[in-house]
């Protein structure tokens, strides 16, 4: 059996690190943003910024537990809890999809979730943050 050992992705060091200070530093300015829940992009580093603020809120015990790298691509698998409006716990696995330019900035971000229970619950955890925060229009 062959074991790589990789560096973990700047996101993922930022993340586990608990210093999400450093984020807006990996994003391009003009980084495209896809939700599990939303069908179309959300655009630019500053919107970016905002739903990534809203999900380190709306995850409990958020952790990346395995990375893949495979030229300007990273994907980061990850686990984490939500709780759903009937104030039950609900488990998400998921899968962070990031496309990178040639200076390593994130160009794309593309966020898978399941089961549908633990997305339905973080649709509407994000929905109810986002109503009461709206995402600011470029």
């Amino acid at each position: 059996m062959t074991t790589v050992t990789q560096s973990p992705h700047p996101l993922r060091a930022l993340v586990e690190s608990g210093n999400h200070e450093g984020i807006e530093e990996l994003l391009h300015p003009d980084v495209q943003f896809r939700s599990p829940a939303v069908h179309t992009p959300y655009e630019g580093r500053e919107t970016c910024l905002h739903l990534l603020g809203h999900v380190v809120e709306v995850f409990e015990d958020f952790r990346y537990v395995d990375q893949i790298d495979t030229g300007n691509r990273t994907g980061l698998v990850f686990r984490a809890n939500v709780t759903a409006p009937d104030g039950t716990t609900k488990a998400v696995e998921g899968w962070d999809y990031l496309t990178h330019d040639e200076e390593g900035k994130i160009t794309e971000f593309v966020v898978m979730a399941r089961p549908l229970s633990g997305l339905i619950a973080l649709a509407q955890a994000m929905g109810a943050r986002l109503e009461a925060d709206p995402v600011p229009k470029g």
